[in-house]
Parts: C-alpha cells; sequence; structure tokens
C-alpha cells in the first residue's frame, strides 16, 4: 500500500482512505460543533478526499445539508484549497424515502445546486448517485458529460452500478470512479466483476460502508473471527476490515463514514496495518 493514493488519471494523489460524510447529515445526525471536529480529525490525520452527495439530508426540505456542512467546515479549517470533495446527484429524498431521479434535467439541477452549496465553480469529482429504471443510462450520463464540457464538473463518477453498466457509460464518457457498497461481509462488487473492471479501466474503485454501513458495522465489530484477527495485530476490527480493502488493489478507496472523532482516527490508522497472507485469504472467504 502506498501512502498516497492516485485518483486515476486525474493526476491527483490523496490518502488511501477517504471520509464518507453521510452520517454527518442524516435524522441521527451530531451536533454541528461534532461534525465539524470531525472533520477536522480526518484531515489532521492526513485525510484530503470527503465523499458527500446532496441528499445527505433528512429530507426533500433538508437538500444540500452535508454539502454546505462541508463546506463551512473547510472554510472555518482554512482547508477549502487542500481538501477534494466529491459529490453526487441523481436521487430525491420524499418524507425521508431514497427515490430515483437520474433525469438530465434533475441532474443538471442538483449539479448547479450542489455548486451554489459548496460555493464552487467545477466539482472535481461529480457522480451518479444510481442508475434510473426510468431513464437510459446514455441519457444520464450523457448529461454529466455536457455539464463536464461546461466545465461544472472535472471528472465523472458512477454509483450503485454493475459491470454492464460501467461498460455502457464509458462509451459515453471517461469515468473517473465507481462507488458501491462493499466490504468483508458484502462482497458483490468483488464476485460480480466490478472491482477488476475497474482496475482493467482505470478506474478507481470507492467502496462505500467498508466498515459495514449504518446497518452492519455493529455485526463487524462483534464478528469473533474478525476480532481473532483484530487482536493478532492489537488494533481494532475496523482496521482490520480497511486494511483488507486496501490490500485488494492500488486503485480502490475506502471512504469510512463517521460521525465521531474516535471513529475517523481509529479509521486512519488502518494504513499501517500489513496482513499477512494467510489472514488475507481467510478474511476473502469469510
Amino acid at each position: 500500500m502506498n501512502a498516497q493514493f492516485l485518483l486515476g488519471d486525474s493526476g491527483k494523489q490523496v490518502m488511501p482512505i477517504g471520509l464518507g460524510a453521510m452520517p454527518l447529515s442524516l435524522s441521527t445526525r451530531p451536533d454541528e460543533a461534532t461534525a465539524i471536529e470531525v472533520i477536522r480529525a480526518f484531515i489532521d490525520g492526513g485525510g484530503n478526499f470527503i465523499d458527500t452527495a446532496n441528499v445527505y439530508c433528512t429530507d426533500d426540505n433538508d437538500i444540500g445539508h452535508n454539502e454546505k456542512l462541508i463546506y463551512k467546515a473547510l472554510v472555518k479549517l482554512g482547508k477549502l484549497e487542500d481538501v477534494i470533495v466529491a459529490t453526487k446527484g441523481g436521487l430525491t429524498r420524499p418524507k425521508g424515502r431514497w427515490d430515483t431521479n437520474a433525469s438530465p434535467a434533475w441532474l443538471r439541477k442538483s449539479c448547479e445546486k450542489s455548486l451554489n452549496d459548496l460555493s464552487s465553480d467545477c466539482i472535481f469529482l461529480y457522480q451518479l448517485h444510481a442508475p434510473d429504471p426510468n431513464i437510459p443510462l446514455t441519457e444520464s450520463v450523457g448529461e454529466l458529460a455536457r455539464l463536464r464540457e461546461e466545465g461544472k464538473i472535472q471528472h465523472i463518477g458512477l454509483s450503485n452500478v454493475n459491470t454492464k453498466e460501467i461498460i455502457t457509460a464509458i462509451t459515453v464518457a471517461p469515468i473517473l470512479s465507481v462507488q458501491n457498497r462493499c466490504n468483508v461481509l458484502e462482497k458483490k462488487s468483488f464476485k460480480t466483476g466490478v472491482v477488476d473492471l475497474c482496475n482493467q479501466e482505470g478506474i478507481v474503485f470507492i467502496p462505500h460502508s467498508p466498515v459495514g454501513g449504518h446497518f452492519d458495522h455493529i455485526k463487524l465489530a462483534a464478528s469473533k473471527p474478525l476480532k481473532t484477527i483484530a487482536d493478532k495485530y492489537n488494533v481494532s476490527v475496523y482496521q482490520i476490515v480497511l486494511a483488507w480493502l486496501l490490500h485488494k488493489g492500488n486503485h480502490i478507496l475506502p471512504i469510512p463514514g463517521a460521525s465521531k472523532v474516535s471513529s475517523i482516527t481509529d479509521s486512519l490508522k488502518a494504513v499501517n496495518v500489513r496482513l499477512d497472507t494467510g489472514d488475507m485469504e481467510f478474511l476473502d472467504q469469510l
């Protein structure tokens, strides 16, 4: 594992672990001061890639909460120029639901609002949050390509996609990243060839929920096999599962979520964990 991670062909280097900022803006979110301290701890630990989305919020009346929070934190910390912020569009939050809308019109409206909420002229990485079953993927990606041509976004990413969708998207525009749910208990992106395809195409693979996410992080922490390995290395279970992902490819950039300073501080230490071959093989089969 490298001390720095190259973001595809963008020329940008970041720390190999990013911050998934979603927990800072959902209904269970911490107060703003705590949220800003989480971002401060991430940056103080060397982190410089934050993943967000316009719909990381409570409902449609709260759209942009996470983006505005991140901007406020980076200004307060004097780090606006030092941190890459990736965001997404293509969902809505009516009454707190997660509904898909990847129509060109909604993607454009979402991107322009994100530019405003991030107080930016150009978003470094703008990701399609999910394919829309009612809209051809080529139309959604085509609109992102137009936004790129207009200089509103620099790079295009995809999220929640399969291999067929990735292959379709790259016929429309260059794709910098793919973000799917992926962790030691959720290996679908490995089994279906998504991770390998990204490697072949020079695409960054961004596992979200790498330590289990909102639903499975407790299950991971309680796993006896994982605890045994963690004790062997004298680290947390979360560091083990992040280290496993880092060992699986130089194109993999995990983005653990955090709503506590202690959580992100612990996660960042995973870059120092060197798993032996036997433990990697065990985790591969878990």
